[in-house]
Parts: structure tokens; C-alpha cells; sequence
């Protein structure tokens, strides 16, 4: 291999949302993502056994769920490395969705469902591609063993989170909707691998798990609260996932459906016509 591994997988990455794949499915294909970040975090980083306090005890390290799908291999987590990116959405999807107030605008609801299903073929491209070279990988959330799981604190969550492998690479931190703030802003899809493969991590350049939120750094903003058109976003209590889900099903079902002619769902309002839409507002 002539690149360096990092820079070897980052290609890989670009050059399939460059490629064909990357499509909405309208009538003129349009691309579904921009350029993405790519991150990487150590299998021995000590945050990934924080999540476990963080989010839940299920919440696999990057070790259990490669013991899980290589068993008897014994894997040593410094040997791992966790594999992360984030596809922006596209200004034409972003500013569709600014306009909207209660119901997702054709591109975002598009994004949601086909450009999901192009992060899902992105994912086992980068498995594909690492096994092919002789590293074993798995993406966690395509995993026969990936669980949603009822929460006691969160009201459910899942043993692999994509934000939370997102926030241990490097590449965003939390805000009050719970979305998280990238260098790119919040409207995007994260997407992550595992792998046996030695790559350098990249640098957390934040230590606070909202340092890119205005209104937890600064005491500022709160737009995404206005944006919610269920009122899910509270300064008190965050994000009510109940409240969000009921919009979502049956809701946005129907309204997608009966509008745009095809199945799906989605909402991120609170994800466009903000400061955090496109960039690091702190």
C-alpha cells in the first residue's frame, strides 16, 4: 500500500460519494451527500468504556463487537481502530428544509430514506475493502447483533451509537436537540467501521461534549427549540424522544407518502435554519 492506511481509507470514502451511488433517487439523480469528514479513534481510547457510563452498559467497545463477529480471534484494542464519517447534506436539501415548519421538504425526506441507503452500501464498501486488503472489519450497525434497546435515562438507545463513534474520532460534539455539531454543522448522517488496522486517531480538539452547542458554551441561541414543531426541545429538558417519534410515526409517514409518492420518513427541522446547520457556530 503506498498511502498511508488514513489516507488510503479516506480516498475510498470520497471517491465512492463521487461516484454514481450518491443519489436521492429524484428524476435528475441528484448527489445525496457533499464531500464527507473522515475521523478515526483508537480501540483502546479510553472514551469508549466511558460510553459505557455515558449511554448504557450495552454499549459496545469497539473490541466486543469485533469478538462478536470474529470469535476466537482475541483481538487486543489497541490493535483496532474505528473507522468514522459524516456526510454533509447538500445546500439544495438544507435550504429546501429551512422553509418548512412542520412537515420535511421532498429532499430531506429523500436524504433520509435513499441517501440512508447509500451511507448503508458506504459502509460495507469500506468493510469490503479493508477484508480485501486483510483487515478484518465490521460495520457495527449493519451487525446481526446491533440492538435498539429500551433505556432507563435515554427512553431507548443502541449497543453502537454513530454520533458517539463521530464525537471519539474527532469530528463533533453534542447539542441540545442531541444532533451533533461538526465543523459542518449538524445536518448530515454519520456513518462507522471497525477494523484491525493501525491508524494515528485524530485529535479531539474539545474536551466538553457540547463545546460546539451556543447554548451550552455561551448560554446563547436555543433556535433549534423553535424549530421543533412538536415542542420535542426544551432549555430544561433536551431532547423528548417520545414527542419525536410520535411526529415521525405515524405523521411524517403519511405526509411523505401522500406527498411525495414514496415511502419514508424524517423531519430535521431543528437541523436546518440554525447556526449550527452548516458549521461550528462556537
Amino acid at each position: 500500500m503506498r498511502e498511508n492506511p488514513g489516507q488510503w481509507l479516506e480516498r475510498i470514502i470520497r471517491d465512492f460519494i463521487e461516484s454514481p451511488e450518491n443519489t436521492l433517487q429524484n428524476p435528475s439523480h441528484e448527489r445525496a451527500w457533499d464531500q464527507p469528514l473522515v475521523g478515526f479513534a483508537r480501540g483502546d481510547d479510553p472514551i469508549f468504556q466511558k460510553f459505557k457510563k455515558v449511554v448504557e452498559e450495552y454499549h459496545w467497545t469497539p473490541v466486543e463487537i469485533f469478538e462478536k463477529t470474529f470469535p476466537g480471534t482475541d483481538p487486543r484494542p489497541d490493535e483496532l481502530t474505528v473507522i468514522s464519517w459524516i456526510l454533509p447534506q447538500t445546500e439544495a436539501t438544507k435550504r429546501d428544509n429551512r422553509k418548512e415548519t412542520v412537515m420535511p421538504s421532498e429532499r430531506w425526506a429523500r436524504a433520509r430514506i435513499f441517501g440512508e441507503e447509500v451511507n448503508v452500501k458506504l459502509r460495507r464498501h469500506v468493510v469490503a475493502a479493508l477484508q480485501a486488503a486483510g483487515y478484518p472489519a465490521v460495520a457495527p450497525m449493519l451487525s446481526p447483533h446491533w440492538e435498539r434497546k429500551s433505556s432507563s435515562r435515554f427512553v431507548f438507545s443502541s449497543t453502537w451509537s454513530e454520533r458517539h463513534a463521530a464525537y471519539a474520532a474527532g469530528l463533533g460534539t453534542f447539542g441540545l436537540c442531541d444532533g451533533l455539531i461538526t465543523p459542518v454543522g449538524k445536518a448530515h448522517r454519520c456513518g462507522s467501521v471497525v477494523a484491525k488496522i493501525s491508524i494515528p486517531p485524530t485529535v479531539r480538539p474539545y474536551q466538553d461534549h457540547r463545546a460546539y452547542c451556543l447554548f451550552f458554551a455561551h448560554g446563547t441561541c436555543g433556535k433549534c427549540i423553535d424549530r421543533c414543531p412538536v415542542g420535542a426541545i426544551t432549555k430544561e429538558g433536551g431532547h423528548d424522544k417520545i414527542k419525536c417519534i410520535n411526529h415521525l410515526h405515524p405523521k411524517t409517514d403519511d405526509y411523505i407518502l401522500a406527498h411525495y409518492g414514496f415511502k419514508g420518513y424524517g423531519c430535521g427541522l431543528c437541523q436546518t435554519d440554525v447556526p449550527c446547520e452548516s458549521t461550528n457556530p462556537v
